[in-house]
């Protein structure tokens, strides 16, 4: 086979090497990474196992187990609902003469016994269920962006049900984003039983992986499982494979029970929907600033959630979701895109790891406005150490803008292609004793052309070994301007709009489209 070089460079043309003439060697290799490789045999895939990183030593994390379980029997938690109270003192806690729950330490430790170790989060096609056991990763959207953002016209706008519809198919086409938690809040529908109802069904309606979702108050939960028992066809259906989980930010830290969402989430439990147990506070503001005890304060209100959840039903599926984030101290802002962000977030995987429960967290949040070079270093930087560290399920990967409160359709189909190159890392070296035997350098070295372009061993390895952007540009500059010198936000658009054109939608059977539609008021 004839030596294949660069026009302007490459392999062998520092060494002045003689390019000779091209005899379709480059199109028959490129031919051979386009064809579709079977499902078992891709080189990327959903719950790869991270753990690669640990920015924690075992006697750091010891220490921040420790002060957690001092956290819930010296301080507690407030606020707890009439029902918490009574499910939580039923199973051993304490509500003292203040109105604060006390955990000892046995009930928690007792708690961690029977707490759903291995849990599987279905999708409505089974080839989209999620392993979530010892340190298998899977990324995807999350967040409540108010705005959508248009990176050509530089603007934000209020999101709409119809972008969280499309944010949902995109999803569904990107092979690279595992979820689809509802990554919007549809602000053109103003009635709030409407608008848990539009957000459930536009998620659903574009995708059959699973799907995260959120209720506005507890009164809103009952027509939402009568909704999702439609989807599945009854409610037996929906109980033997819950193809939705409940987001639930059961905690307003610091340490204090939100009420209404402790409410939804009794009733999810019951319901059999899985529910990620979310403690969001803000490292400086409304967690403490050191990021080990931002740490701290996540875990200790996260167990306070086990403890809640199998005190109603021994080993239901939860997510131990500490989900810490960070502030600029210097405004008080909220920074998702910073390198303490990214720390916090391996710090809280590595402690999921530890009680060796499934768990969650935010990665992938850019404090950019648009998708800039700031935004790819902010979520590059993050989803590579969530993925290293193991994080079960990352949220927010893709897609989120000026520290969640802007979500873009353009970022999301770039971030297929970011996911996919931190999911190689993820992956990491191989090193078998057959990619590693030096029988391949002979040939080449002592037999062949001196070098390995269309060797059979790299053939054999273009779609294993090696991942390749659908959107991100690596043609030489001479063929990049030839091209009319795309940038990446116009790739993406055309990318979008090709996945638009070419899928089915809704995911949803038509008889039962058209029953919900005659039953709710949908707003796409």
């Amino acid at each position: 086979m004839t030596l294949d070089l660069p026009e302007d460079g490459g392999v062998g043309a520092s060494c002045g090497a003689r390019r000779v003439g091209r005899s379709g060697g480059r199109a028959a290799r490129v031919a051979v990474r386009s064809a579709p490789l079977a499902e078992g045999l891709r080189p990327l895939r959903p719950g790869m196992p991270g753990g690669q990183y640990s920015p924690l030593t075992e006697a750091n994390v010891l220490r921040i187990h420790q002060a957690a379980l001092q956290a819930l029997e010296e301080i507690g938690l407030s606020d707890a609902p009439q029902s918490g109270v009574e499910i939580l003192t039923g199973a051993g806690a304490v509500q003292g003469a203040d109105g604060r729950i006390r955990f000892p330490r046995a009930l928690v430790e007792d708690m961690l016994a029977v707490a759903a170790k291995d849990i599987t989060l279905f999708g409505r096609d089974p080839k989209y269920d999620l392993h979530l056991t010892g340190s298998n990763v899977h990324f995807g959207t999350a967040g409540a962006a108010v705005h959508v953002v248009d990176p050509v016209e530089r603007t934000y706008r209020d999101a709409t049900a119809a972008d969280l519809y499309m944010a949902s198919k995109l999803t569904h086409a990107l092979d690279n984003v595992h979820f689809f938690q509802r990554a919007m809040v549809c602000r053109d529908v103003l009635d709030n039983f409407d608008m848990d109802i539009n957000t459930l069904y536009a998620c659903c309606s574009g995708t059959t992986k699973h799907v995260g979702t959120s209720f506005s108050e507890p009164g809103h939960v009952e027509g939402c499982f009568d909704l999702l028992h439609m989807i599945a066809g009854s409610e037996e259906a929906w109980r033997a494979r819950p193809f939705v989980s409940n987001s639930n930010c059961f905690v307003v830290p610091p340490m204090k029970f939100a009420e209404e969402s402790c409410r939804s989430m009794e009733m999810c439990v019951r319901n059999g929907m899985p529910v990620l147990l979310l403690s969001a506070g803000q490292a400086g503001a409304t967690a403490p600033a050191p990021l080990a005890t931002a740490i701290v304060q996540a875990v200790a209100e996260c167990l306070a959630g086990v403890v809640y959840v199998n005190a109603i039903t021994p080993g239901f599926p939860a997510i131990f979701g500490t989900w810490p984030f960070v502030s600029d101290l210097r405004t008080g802002a909220m920074s998702g895109g910073s390198g303490e962000q990214a720390l916090l977030t391996a710090g809280c995987a590595q402690m999921h790891r530890f009680y060796g429960l499934p768990g969650g967290a935010a990665a992938g949040i850019a404090d950019a406005k648009l998708p800039d070079m700031q935004a790819g270093w902010e979520q590059a930087i993050s989803n590579v150490m969530a993925g290293l560290s193991g994080l079960n399920m990352v949220y927010e990967s893709v897609g989120m803008h000026a520290s969640l409160m802007g979500f873009c359709m353009e970022s999301l189909v770039l971030g297929d292609d970011m996911l996919g190159q931190v999911l190689r890392c993820v992956k990491g070296i191989d090193v078998s004793e057959d990619l590693v035997s030096i029988d391949a350098m002979k040939s080449v070295c002592l037999e062949g052309p001196g070098h390995y372009l269309g060797h059979q061993q790299t053939l054999s390895l273009m779609q294993s070994e090696y991942i390749y952007p659908e959107v991100a540009d690596r043609s030489t500059p001479k063929l990049w301007i030839e091209n009319g010198s795309p940038d990446l936000v116009q790739q993406a658009i055309a990318r979008k709009n090709r996945i638009l054109a070419e899928g089915s939608w809704p995911k949803i059977d038509p008889t039962i489209d058209a029953a919900v539609r005659a039953k709710y008021r949908i707003h796409f």
